[in-house]
C-alpha cells in the first residue's frame, strides 16, 4: 500500500492531480472555519460549548457541513444542497419524460442535466440559508444556550439579506471546487468533498467519547469504539463490495465477412443496490416531524407524542420507525434506479440473452426477482449499520453522529474504495501495481 503511494506520487501527472486536490481541500477547510457577516462569533462558541450532543436534522446537515453549519460559517450549507438537487433530479428523470429523454442522449443529455442540477442547487441553497438565518435569529438553533438569541445582533433586513447571500454564494462556490477536483484532479470531486466534511468530525467525536469515559480514564472506552470502527470498516467493505453476477451471452452475427458478437459477459447487481440513499431520506423524513412540532407554539396532544417518541434516538418507536423506513426506501429507490424492462430490451436489440431464459419479457421477470431477493439482504444491512449510532449512544453516551456507523461510516467506504480504484486505474495504465491486489 505504501509502495502504491509513493509510486503514485512519482508519477508526475498524478502527483499533479494529488496535489491539486489537496490544495482544494486545505480551501474547502478554511472556508469551514470562516464566519458570514452579521453573526456574533463569541456567542457562537459560546452555544456551541453547551449545545446538547443530538442537534436533530441539525445535526445530519451539520455533518455534511463539516460542522460549519452550527457555526454559521461561509460554507456552512457545504454539499448538502447539491447532494438533495441531485437526488431531487435523479427521481423526477422517471416522471417527467423530457429529463428521461436526456438521460438517453448521452454526454450532451448529461451536460444539460447537470446544469439543471446547478440551478437547483442554488434555489435550495437560498432555501436553506433562508431556514437557518430565521431559526439562528431565534435562537431555536441551540436550544437551552442563553445567549442563543443574540447570535445574530442585528437582525434588520440587509444583514439577513446579506448572511443568505453569504450562504448561497458559499454553495455555489463548494459546488464550484468539487467540479475542479472532478476536471483537474483525481476525479469524484463531489463525493471527495463529502468524505472531508465526514471525516473532519471524526476527532472531535473520538476525544468526546474518551472524555465521558469513566473506565481507565476514558480510554478502554476509546480503544473499544476504535476497534468497533474497523470491524464495521470490514463488515461494509465486504457487503459494498458483493454482486450478484448474472451472466450474459452475445449471439454471434455474420455482417459481410466479418463475425461481430459471440462474448460472454456479466450484470453485476450489488447486494446493496442503493447505497446510503436510503438512510439520508429516512433520516430527513423522521426529522420532519420534531421540526413541524419544536416550532409549533402549545402542548397538544400530537406535539407531546412527538417529543417523547421521536425526537429520542433510543426510543423503540423511534429505532422501529427509522429501520422499517430504510427498508421501505432501499426498495424504493432500487425500483426507480433500475429498470429490469429497460435492460432486457437492450440485451434483446444486441443479440443478448440469459442462458436458459428467454430474452424479452421472461428476462425482465427474472432480473426483477434476482433484483427482490438480493436486496432484502441490502436493506437489511443498511437497517443495521443505521442502527448503529442508537447502540453507542446506549453503550458510551456518544452523539446521534457516532463515527463508525449510520451514513457516515457507508460514505467514507464507499467514496474511499471508488478513490483507490481511481488511482488504481490510472497507474495500471503505467504497468504499476495498484492498491488492490
Amino acid at each position: 500500500m505504501l509502495t502504491a503511494f509513493a509510486r503514485a506520487f512519482k508519477t508526475p501527472d498524478l502527483r499533479k492531480k494529488l496535489l491539486f486536490t489537496l490544495a482544494i481541500i486545505v480551501i474547502y477547510r478554511i472556508g469551514t472555519h470562516i464566519p458570514i457577516p452579521g453573526v456574533s462569533y463569541k456567542n457562537v462558541q459560546i452555544c456551541m460549548d453547551q449545545a446538547s450532543a443530538n442537534q436533530g436534522l441539525f445535526g445530519l446537515v451539520n455533518m455534511f457541513s463539516g460542522g460549519a453549519l452550527l457555526q454559521i460559517t461561509v460554507f456552512a450549507l457545504g454539499i448538502m444542497p447539491y447532494i438533495t438537487a441531485s437526488i431531487i433530479l435523479q427521481l423526477l428523470t422517471v416522471v417527467i419524460p423530457r429529463l428521461e429523454a436526456l438521460k438517453k442522449e448521452g454526454q450532451a443529455g448529461t451536460a444539460k442535466i447537470t446544469q439543471y442540477t446547478r440551478y437547483l442547487t442554488v434555489a435550495l441553497a437560498i432555501l436553506q440559508g433562508t431556514g437557518l438565518v430565521a431559526t439562528a435569529r431565534t435562537g431555536a438553533l441551540f436550544q437551552g444556550c442563553p445567549v442563543a438569541g443574540q447570535i445574530v445582533p442585528d437582525q434588520s433586513i440587509f444583514i439577513t439579506t446579506t448572511m443568505v447571500i453569504t450562504m448561497t454564494a458559499g454553495t455555489a462556490i463548494v459546488m464550484w471546487l468539487g467540479e475542479l477536483i472532478t476536471d483537474r484532479g483525481i476525479g469524484n470531486g463531489m463525493s471527495i468533498l463529502m468524505f472531508i466534511s465526514i471525516a473532519a468530525t471524526f476527532p472531535a467525536a473520538l476525544w468526546a467519547i474518551k472524555k465521558q469515559g469513566t473506565l481507565a480514564d476514558g480510554w478502554i472506552e476509546f480503544g473499544t469504539v476504535i476497534l468497533v470502527g474497523l470491524v464495521m470498516v470490514g463488515l461494509v467493505v465486504f457487503v459494498e463490495q458483493a454482486q450478484r453476477r448474472i451472466p450474459v451471452q452475445y449471439a454471434k452475427r455474420m455482417i459481410g465477412r466479418r463475425s461481430y458478437g459471440g462474448t460472454s459477459t456479466y450484470i453485476p447487481l450489488k447486494v446493496n443496490q442503493a447505497g446510503v440513499i436510503p438512510v439520508i431520506f429516512a433520516s430527513s423524513l423522521l426529522y420532519i416531524p420534531a421540526l413541524i412540532a419544536q416550532f409549533s407554539g402549545g402542548n397538544a396532544g400530537w406535539k407531546t407524542w412527538i417529543d417523547q417518541n421521536l425526537t429520542k434516538g433510543d426510543h423503540p418507536i423511534y429505532i422501529t420507525m427509522y429501520f422499517l423506513l430504510i427498508v421501505f426506501f432501499a426498495f424504493f429507490y432500487v425500483a426507480i434506479s433500475f429498470n429490469p424492462e429497460e435492460v432486457a430490451d437492450n440485451m434483446k436489440k444486441y443479440g443478448g440473452f440469459i442462458p436458459g431464459i428467454r430474452a424479452g419479457r421472461p428476462t425482465a421477470e427474472y432480473l426483477s426477482y434476482v433484483l427482490n431477493r438480493i436486496t432484502w439482504p441490502g436493506s437489511l444491512y443498511l437497517g443495521l449499520i443505521a442502527l448503529v449510532p442508537t447502540m453507542a449512544l446506549v453503550g458510551f453516551g456518544a452523539n446521534a453522529n457516532f463515527p463508525f456507523g449510520g451514513t457516515s461510516i457507508l460514505i467514507i467506504v464507499g467514496v474511499g474504495l471508488e478513490t483507490v480504484k481511481q488511482i488504481e486505474s490510472q497507474l495500471q495504465q503505467r504497468n504499476y501495481e495498484g492498491f488492490l491486489r
